[in-house]
């Protein structure tokens, strides 16, 4: 595995009700207005600190396109494939090919909340990464981020410790983070504790 196995990764992922696809610049209109509706609930987001212009909307996309261009990481915008509104943005990214490893990464449009899209859209996103070959899925969050640790434990993941003082948040104040990861072997596991169909 390496930078050329994410290069060739699909430009889109389909679920029962959403649409991922790569960010282009066309997507800065939606990405504006998520962003702007959701400012309450982006405290730990750095690039979510204050509101979208417009022409911050377009750098934001055009930046993200390039990345994924590049191969330096998976970047995906969800949709709901029957309305068309925008969900929220997911990544995997922070790739270690010789593991392999990465993170994932997610944001959702606050609008949307309660519906469960987020955790569809962060399956799909694991499912892919392990399809890719990678190993072991971590997420770093902010401890105090209690949303974020939730919808990773809701994915499957581990707590695996806490990272106390590790860096300064947006406002400069030093934060813990939580790390939790899934690794490859856990499915296996799963599946070799229930080898015949579970019950309904």
């Amino acid at each position: 595995m390496d930078e050329s196995t994410l290069q060739g990764a699909p430009r889109e992922l389909f679920t029962p009700r959403l649409r991922l696809e790569h960010p282009r610049e066309s997507h800065a209109a939606v990405v504006m207005e998520s962003v702007n509706a959701s400012l309450g609930e982006l405290g730990f987001i750095a690039w979510g600190q204050m509101p979208f212009t417009a022409e911050r909307a377009e750098s934001f996309c055009r930046r993200n396109a390039e990345r994924v261009a590049k191969g330096e990481c998976l970047i995906y915008f969800a949709f709901d494939r029957e309305t068309g509104a925008f969900v929220g943005n997911l990544d995997l990214h922070s790739f270690e090919f010789e593991v392999p490893r990465c993170q994932i990464g997610y944001v959702a449009d606050s609008r949307q909340a309660g519906r469960g899209l987020m955790h569809e859209a962060g399956s799909a996103l694991l499912q892919l990464a392990f399809g890719l070959g990678v190993m072991r899925i971590e997420a770093w969050c902010d401890a105090r981020n209690h949303r974020s640790i939730g919808l990773a434990e809701r994915l499957g993941m581990k707590r695996e410790g806490l990272l106390r003082a590790y860096e300064r948040d947006e406002s400069g104040e030093l934060s813990d983070q939580v790390v939790l990861a899934k690794l490859h072997d856990d499915i296996a596991s799963f599946y070799n504790a229930f080898p015949h169909p579970l019950p309904d």
